[in-house]
């Protein structure tokens, strides 16, 4: 397993670790969410990376995305070894209609 190198952005941001033994995917918390000028809802987790070159990070939805009325933007999010800013998830509002039940800072928008 190759080591991956984490760095705190943000002072709340929380280190991302396995729940449990043989857990295939860490959980990544928000401590800051914005609307981008597209209607897209964007969760930073204060954490940036630094991972090996010949490898890349995948960030997916948690399954808890079925309670909120969003879905990842890009379905699965790719960081590239030379990537050194902060890890954001992006999401797309599914209904424009009513109000967008979401995620709040501090909980865990993804893996």
């Amino acid at each position: 397993m190759p080591e991956i190198k984490v760095k705190k952005l943000h002072s709340d941001a929380v280190i991302p670790k396995y729940a449990k033994e043989g857990d295939a995917a860490m959980d990544l918390t928000a401590v800051s969410r914005k609307t981008d000028s597209y209607g897209s809802v964007e969760y930073g987790t204060g954490l940036a990376m630094e991972i090996p070159i010949g490898f890349c990070g995948l960030l997916f939805p948690r399954s808890s995305v079925s309670k909120q009325d969003l879905v990842l933007a890009n379905c699965v999010g790719v960081i590239d070894s030379g990537y050194r800013g902060e890890v954001i998830l992006k999401f797309k509002k599914t209904s424009a209609d009513r109000p967008t039940r979401s995620y709040k800072i501090g909980e865990r928008v993804g893996q």
